[in-house]
């Protein structure tokens, strides 16, 4: 079953309904279409579940609000009357689509949020046949790419609870455990240090810390091994931790290690340092790229600087090559350059940021040094 949650402590009533206003202004004329996920809960405090039976907040161009949902499930949503969002529940033989059609209007362009199972999606344009389907994400992200003071706070709490992990690798990281056992001990803790859940750990040792994206194997850490540990999770508010950091198991084995991370660590400071209102994504990921590539290490870098992150733990803005967006105070996203050499190691640094009306402000505060464990 659905798993629900309530308001966000964090937002109130009146937050909420500033933002279905909001959603209804950038639209400018379009209907809307959101399903369950984290548009859904950003819009009204409750992310919902997708299921085979159609859940769907409905916001029209003109009229109230709806959210559409199986009558079985609507006992999972509390308050919406306090946002003026009614609940129009439906049970099975009855056609969901045709009620969000018909709360649509007969709209003639409907724009239905990212996620939105197919099989919605495809009901959806059989109800109304006519309409032109488009994505609700570029309407969306305008919302929530720019964080209100709540929410920076809830960025806040995640970034010091994610710390609060990687102070204590160390009681973990030791040569002769694999890397899932540590990456179990890792996940306990992120609950223990106020995550509601380990949402991905991966402990790249070795080797495997080349693959950015590695998870967890039973390869056995050794003496030695440069280990890149990259964590997060949602706290209660919802909001996502997200932080890198590289250890060394003993004195690392290659003698290039040391002034190879000195470059990654000059990189990431330097990204850091560009973050201001009115910079671009992109300049920030120059500022990091371009010195990596100096250093004769541009191949090795291959991903982006950064991604957004609040209720997803990737969302707008994406720090890359070619995104001229001009940042604003309130966006958060990662700073994370890395170094991967393939078949021998690779490094990381990731900090969660958010632009200040005059800077920046880390989320993280954990040493970017490379830990060396003994």
């Amino acid at each position: 079953m659905a798993r629900r949650s309530a308001l966000p402590p964090v937002h109130d009533a009146a937050v909420l309904r500033a933002r279905l206003d909001r959603a209804r202004e950038a639209a400018a004329g379009t209907g809307l279409v959101i399903a369950p996920g984290s548009d859904l809960r950003y819009l009204i405090g409750q992310p919902g579940g997708s299921f085979e039976r159609l859940t769907a907040l409905v916001i029209p161009a003109d009229g109230a609000p709806a959210l559409v949902v199986p009558k079985l499930e609507a006992p999972g949503f509390d308050g919406l009357e306090e946002l003026g969002v009614e609940v129009l529940t439906w049970v099975d033989g009855v056609d969901p689509y045709a009620l969000a059609a018909e709360r649509l209007g007969g709209a003639e362009r409907v724009a239905v949020s990212d996620f939105t199972p197919a099989l919605h999606v495809f009901g959806i344009r059989d109800a109304l046949p006519k309409a032109e389907q488009v994505l609700a994400g570029p309407i969306v992200r305008e919302l929530r790419m720019r964080k209100d003071a709540a929410e920076i706070a809830a960025l806040r709490k995640a970034g010091a609870a994610i710390d609060r992990v990687h102070a204590r690798v160390g009681e973990w990281l030791r040569p002769g455990r694999t890397e899932a056992e540590v990456g179990a001990d890792i996940a306990a803790a992120l609950v223990e240090e106020g995550h509601t859940e380990a949402d991905f750990v991966i402990v790249g040792s070795g080797p495997n810390g080349a693959s950015p994206h590695h998870a967890l194997s039973d390869r056995v850490i050794e003496t030695g091994d440069v280990v890149v540990v990259d964590i997060g999770g949602p706290v209660a508010e919802g909001y996502n931790s997200d932080s890198t950091r590289t250890y060394a198991v003993g004195n690392p084995r290659d003698a290039d290690i040391a002034a190879t991370y000195a470059v990654l660590q000059e990189a990431q400071q330097a990204a850091v340092d560009a973050v201001r209102p009115g910079a671009t994504a992109e300049s920030i990921d120059a500022a990091a790229r371009d010195v990596i590539t100096a250093a004769g290490f541009g191949d090795y870098f291959i991903h982006r600087t950064g991604h957004g992150i609040g209720l997803d733990v990737h969302e707008e803005p994406y720090i890359v090559a070619g995104n001229d967006l001009r940042l604003e105070e309130g966006m958060a996203f990662s700073i994370e350059p890395g170094i991967y050499q393939a078949g021998r190691w690779g490094a990381r640094i990731e900090d969660i940021v958010v632009v200040t009306s005059d800077g920046v402000e880390s989320m993280n505060n954990q040493p970017h040094d490379l830990v060396v464990l003994t």
